[in-house]
């Protein structure tokens, strides 16, 4: 690594403070100053699992990684895509080769001497071959990297998934070192956005094998390429001070935004309940939730609609076995009558890929509408329920309930759903609130009629949530046999992407294994002082990097 020194001094906090204070004192009322240099306290629920970005799936860990990491291109709160570490990039006329020149002027930091002046601190510059390594660590099978499935589409991909080939034999090569060709299998409309992601952040080849088997599990094997470096992380599973605390990294001051907060000090709570009691406390500034706030008056609330709610069902035994029953109470939800009855947080699920979820920069519901998917037919409805009894054998249909977890939603909207089917059908399904431990243990024991799953991709993109029906073992009574998100990786278009992904949800909805419902909303709640505080309700982290706060 060609290592350089840099020397960065810093006023003593206390003079700081003094001079801060003099200022403040010399401005009229109005003047609120620019929001800059505040150490943000934060909170952070749970322990972080692990800050290598190839690997990381926690809210915590991805919090952490997206303000300490930067990558070949970046996306906004909107949904855009831009260069970040990239200067610019050309696209082959066939759409298989992406060549991108990169910034000189992006660097790994360490922080040698945790001190509070940073003196004689190790930086380096971040080079092609970290890209290369870092992708080829998300395709190895020995990695484990839940992103994997994603980038696929890198020539030898899927192959190197399979272990047909070695992870060194990925389309992935530097040229130079500032300049990197990705050769791809397949055009992808996505790959721009796939390199945004945290699975593509850099990774130092050398750092971390010194680090034998530690990368991203300690303060010390953990160096920082984007706006914020790692000074302490303490986290002890029986102790109650445990903290994570990043400082602005000034290295990395000429990326193409200004990082705006001075310091970051997250406090590691156990649970949702201990992250809101620091926040009634005033210990904290900002948190997220499923639950939203009460009140707007001294609080801003951002909310995303990132969850849909579907019924999945028991088709292993009891009535729902019954294909004809499952379709009747698919038919008889009046979705639009629900719009008239709903809070603002939620809104009824025609479809299966939430608002929130994004297509190109935009939010795919935009894109494609779900008013043509799901359809509303109570006399068909009714003609499936005489179906389903006569293959059943029984004369009604009793004692059957709609398990919900009660961390995810208020069961009460629920109700609406249930008087439609007591109506239409003449059927009574009753509803059972039961904690989230218990929720996934019965799923998993199928102990249940139906339940109300709560369904989000693990990435912002459309096609994220697609994944879940190929991977996850609860959901394949829905399943319909087609690697749906592998087909939607090769389009080569937006549009081509919109029209596969409507595809495949009509083509799981007319399978009636997972019937929406709800979107549900995500929040992230802040004292009104504070600005530019961004949140991905998918991967649940929270970016500070623009963050401003006129306290």
């Amino acid at each position: 690594m060609e290592k350089k020194e840099i020397t960065v001094r810093k006023l003593p906090i206390m003079l700081c403070a003094v001079l801060l204070a003099s200022a403040a004192a010399g401005c009229g009322s109005k003047d609120r100053g620019d929001g800059s240099g505040h150490m943000y306290d934060a909170p952070l629920q749970g322990n972080p699992k692990s800050l290598d970005p190839q690997y990381a799936s926690d809210a915590s860990s991805n919090t952490v990684i997206k303000n300490m990491y930067s990558g070949l291109m970046k996306t906004d709160d909107s949904g855009n895509i831009s260069c970040c570490n990239a200067e610019k990039y050309t696209v082959s006329d066939d759409g298989l080769t992406y060549t991108f020149a990169l910034r000189k002027d992006n660097y790994w930091f360490i922080d040698k001497n945790g001190n509070d002046i940073i003196e004689k601190s190790e930086y380096f510059p971040v080079t092609a071959d970290d890209y290369v390594f870092a992708l080829q660590r998300v395709l190895d099978p020995q990695m484990q990297s839940p992103y994997s499935a994603y980038y696929s589409c890198i020539q030898g991909g899927s192959m190197i998934i399979g272990g047909q080939k070695k992870a060194t034999d990925a389309g992935v090569t530097a040229k130079d070192k500032y300049t990197l060709e990705i050769k791809l299998d397949y055009p992808s409309s996505e790959f721009l956005s796939l390199l945004a992601a945290a699975p593509s952040y850099p990774c130092n080849k050398e750092f971390f094998e010194s680090t034998k088997g530690t990368y991203g599990l300690n303060d010390k094997s953990v160096m920082s390429n984007g706006a914020f470096y790692m000074r302490q992380w303490m986290f002890d599973p029986y102790g109650h001070h445990n903290i994570l605390y990043m400082r602005r990294n000034d290295v990395n001051m000429n990326l193409d935004y200004e990082v705006i907060p001075s310091y970051l000090s997250f406090t590691i709570q156990n649970d949702e309940d201990g992250v809101r009691q620091c926040f009634k406390d005033d210990e904290i500034e900002c948190f997220t939730t499923s639950s939203g706030s009460d009140s707007t008056k001294k609080y801003s609330i951002t909310s995303k609609s990132a969850t849909t709610l579907g019924l999945v069902f028991n088709d292993k035994n009891g009535y729902f076995k019954s294909s004809a029953l499952r379709n009747a109470v698919a038919l008889s939800i009046d979705r639009d009558k629900l719009a008239d009855e709903l809070s603002d947080d939620i809104q009824p699920a025609y479809g299966i890929i939430p608002p929130a979820a994004r297509l190109a920069g935009r939010s795919y519901r935009e894109i494609s509408s779900d008013r043509v998917l799901s359809s509303y037919d109570p006399e068909k409805a009714k003609n499936l329920i005489l179906k389903a009894k006569n293959e059943l054998g029984v004369g009604s249909i009793e004692n059957a309930k709609i398990m919900v977890c009660a961390d995810t939603v208020n069961s009460s909207y629920l109700h609406l759903v249930t008087q439609n089917w007591q109506d239409v059908l003449g059927v009574y399904i009753g509803i059972e609130d039961v904690s989230e431990e218990e929720f996934y243990r019965r799923l998993d024991e199928h102990d249940f009629s139906l339940a109300l799953y709560p369904l989000k991709g693990e990435m912002s993109s459309a096609y994220s949530v697609f994944r879940n029906f190929e991977s996850d073992e609860r959901l394949k009574s829905a399943y319909d046999g087609v690697n749906h998100f592998a087909e939607i990786l090769k389009c080569t278009s937006v549009s081509e992407t919109a029209e596969r992904c409507t595809v495949a949800e009509q083509a799981i909805l007319d399978k009636n294994g997972f019937v929406p419902v709800f979107y549900k909303n995500s929040y992230l709640v802040a004292d009104k002082d504070n600005e530019d505080i961004f949140f991905d309700p998918f991967t649940g982290a929270v970016d500070y990097r623009l963050a401003k706060n006129y306290s």
